[in-house]
């Protein structure tokens, strides 16, 4: 398994987050913003300036960090559509078809009609994703649609394909109230695992942590990852000082304490680098 991180959580300058990467030893990248823009807003100019940098940097792009379906279910789904093109077509440029998503935000409550509503839209982006050669990651996320795991799980089964496929989070579900998450539900979740972003909370507080240190059950996570033969990317999310609306911050110093801790599960977990 290869090691990722958010580079936006290190610093808003580009080039920044690439000498810190670097300097962790950390191969690749998820592109959530550079310079202070949103993926989703990068002109010519700024593909081809972060291309160079990570060809300079050698970090490979893991996956576009997108904003895609955290907006309300009633916004046509036509302006995610585009949104989704474009940052396809950045995705393509980068060496990358990973684009992470989310399952929008119902009116009130999550009751049977949002799901359905939210089938219907994943279906459809997911449909884009297939003429565009994409790959569609959806993460567990607090007051969207799929925000516990037995709702993402009838996200999962209801949009089965391969243009479509799950972000496990383990302090998203922390912070919705999931409790033994991984013991409870691995078997059912694990055949849609596309990608597992590590971060880590406490049930108690709901406060963010190093993984290993809060409630997300991390290393039975990953050891059931290796058992399984997962080979994807690890990505670090860690949030250690800020977590906002579409963002986060953790800093140089918290990239570094959030690689580390994750290493040291991995060791745990008889899990080698690639």
């Amino acid at each position: 398994m290869r090691i990722s991180a958010f580079g936006d959580e290190i610093a808003a300058d580009f080039e920044e987050q690439l000498q810190c990467i670097q300097q962790l030893d950390i191969p690749l990248i998820d592109i959530r913003a550079a310079w202070g823009v949103n993926c989703s807003q990068f002109s010519a100019d700024h593909n081809g300036r972060i291309k160079e940098l990570c060809q300079e940097y050698g970090i490979g792009v893991s996956c576009m960090g997108s904003p895609i379906g955290k907006s309300p279910i009633i916004d046509p789904i036509a302006i995610e559509g585009e949104r989704l093109k474009t940052i396809g077509a950045t995705a393509h440029n980068l060496g990358t078809r990973n684009i992470r998503l989310f399952s929008f935000y119902p009116q009130a409550e999550v009751d049977a009609d949002a799901i359905k509503l939210s089938i219907e839209r994943l279906a459809a982006l997911s449909e884009i994703a297939r003429q565009n050669d994409l790959q569609l990651l959806l993460e567990n996320e607090k007051g969207v649609v799929g925000d516990l795991p037995e709702r993402c799980l009838e996200l999962m089964r209801a949009i089965d394909t391969p243009h479509l496929r799950f972000i496990w989070d383990p302090a998203n579900f922390v912070q919705c109230g999931a409790v033994d998450q991984v013991d409870r539900w691995w078997d059912a979740l694990h055949p849609y695992i596309g990608y597992i972003h590590i971060k880590d909370a406490k049930l108690a507080d709901n406060s963010v942590t190093v993984a290993g240190a809060g409630d997300g059950q991390l290393l039975a996570l990953l050891t059931r990852l290796k058992a399984s033969g997962y080979e994807g990317a690890l990505s670090l999310e860690p949030h250690l000082l800020e977590a906002r609306h579409s963002s986060g911050f953790s800093g140089g110093d918290g990239m570094a304490a959030a690689v580390g801790a994750l290493r040291g599960l991995m060791a745990q977990a008889g899990i080698e680098e690639g």
